[in-house]
């Protein structure tokens, strides 16, 4: 079933649509694992269309797997040897203006490696024939940071030829408990906070928790921490391509964030060097973390923390590469005791991103954030809505009988003159409220 992807679905279905009376060029990012090519494949279903997946291998050897595929989708008479994607760019180009049909070519970034020049001859016969042709050409990626040097940068070729950008994101909170709900599966609200924290919300991670029925957090640890388990090496997989010969630094840092090493002092203390430039990129270029400050803070700032934006690897770097040497030791009974140990403290984060979320969604709340200062006093969730000049203060907690709200009031004292028009609420969320 394709959860949460009906507007995407659509948009794909009508553009293709448009595209039987002139060429269209879509770009569709979204991390490994997302549903990518699932959709794509789901919405050419009734249109004629190509599937180009572009492998690692010698430009000749890839055009004659190519050339296979399109005589047996198009039915096109191809006489000799191609030894060069942009003549077969160009048939297929030539074929549209008859017949018009879909293109996709899948892990477009890898003909970086393959050919660069590849890029460059793409754009001069697209803006050759782009008036004449019927085709919807869709290009999607997986590497986010090449992908979005390949079609944003402006010294880069096909920069401004997209028609249209498309990225994919993980399933919401909402939608990993309607998916777990409609598997009649009976949960408590850890369970659902763990699948939600382990499968990231990632369509393929949902799909492989649910065949092997590992819908609890004892299910899923045994089913992550057992031999030969695809999990282990997941995350090095996903992101080696990323950051290349500097992934050492970057996983050490990725790891800190992880553990609660949020700040940039914290983490240069710990590594004894600058990682001004590696935050950076890893926040612009590879859209891996998040700036964050504090709620009111100006602009300028300097007080900042940073979070992993994805939950699965949020919890990979915490509880898989922190102890890897356990796992290569083959010791994963002992690695997935530390996990279940720490898994509730590690959780709390979690919890105050699954609320985020949730707010978000419901559209109720003109401004969400967090909130902190030097003196050590916080505020987990503070939830603005101008129009009523009313502020929700929230303390997120998984066991709510820790709740103490002499302690939020004390820290909302910090917060009166940014707060002076506005009615005060303090409340507190707990576990059980991923179910209401």
């Amino acid at each position: 079933m394709f959860y949460n992807r009906e507007n995407e679905l659509k948009f794909l279905i009508d553009t293709h649509q448009n595209a039987q009376n002139r060429a269209l060029f879509t770009v569709l990012t979204g991390r490994r694992r997302i549903g990518k090519t699932a959709l794509l494949l789901e919405s050419v279903k009734e249109f004629n269309h190509v599937y180009l997946f572009v492998t690692r291998k010698n430009e000749v050897m890839l055009c004659a797997d190519f050339v296979e595929i399109i005589k047996s989708k198009l039915g096109i008479p191809i006489y000799g040897q191609i030894t060069q994607f942009s003549s077969l760019f160009e048939l297929l180009l030539d074929y549209s203006k008859k017949e018009p049909f879909v293109l996709i070519i899948d892990e477009f970034q890898e003909f970086e490696t393959i050919n660069p020049s590849i890029f460059s001859e793409i754009q001069r016969l697209w803006d050759l024939n782009k008036e004449e042709a019927k085709l919807h050409l869709v290009v999607c990626g997986s590497v986010y940071s090449i992908m979005t040097r390949i079609f944003q940068d402006v010294k880069q070729p096909l920069f401004g030829r997209a028609t249209h950008r498309l990225h994919l994101k993980a399933f919401n909170p909402n939608v990993i408990k309607s998916i777990l709900k409609k598997q009649d599966q009976e949960f408590n609200p850890i369970d659902l906070l763990a699948f939600y924290a382990i499968s990231g919300g990632i369509p393929k991670y949902v799909e492989l928790l649910e065949q092997q029925n590992a819908y609890t957090l004892d299910s899923i640890l045994k089913e992550l921490f057992k031999p030969y388990s695809i999990w282990i090496d997941e995350g090095k997989w996903l992101l080696m391509d990323e950051f290349g010969k500097e992934y050492a630094t970057y996983f050490s840092i990725l790891s800190l964030i992880s553990d609660s090493k949020t700040s940039r002092s914290e983490i240069e203390s710990i590594l004894g060097q600058s990682v001004g430039g590696h935050l950076e990129r890893l926040e612009s270029q590879y859209n891996l973390i998040q700036s964050v400050r504090p709620l009111f803070a100006k602009p300028q700032s300097r007080t900042m923390k940073y979070a992993i934006e994805d939950p699965f690897l949020r919890f990979w770097f915490r509880f898989v590469y922190k102890h890897q040497q356990y796992i290569e030791a083959g010791n994963l009974e002992y690695a997935r005791s530390l996990c279940e140990r720490d898994f509730r403290t590690f959780a709390g984060k979690t919890l105050e991103h699954w609320f985020i979320s949730d707010f978000k969604q419901a559209g109720l709340f003109t401004n969400l954030g967090t909130w902190w200062d030097k003196k050590g006093h916080e505020i987990d969730i503070i939830a603005l809505d101008d129009k009523q000049k009313k502020a929700i203060l929230f303390e997120v907690k998984l066991d709510k009988t820790r709740y103490r709200e002499s302690e939020l009031l004390e820290s909302a004292t910090y917060l009166k003159n940014d707060l002076k028009d506005y009615e005060i609420e303090l409340n507190c969320l707990g576990l059980e409220d991923v179910l209401g």
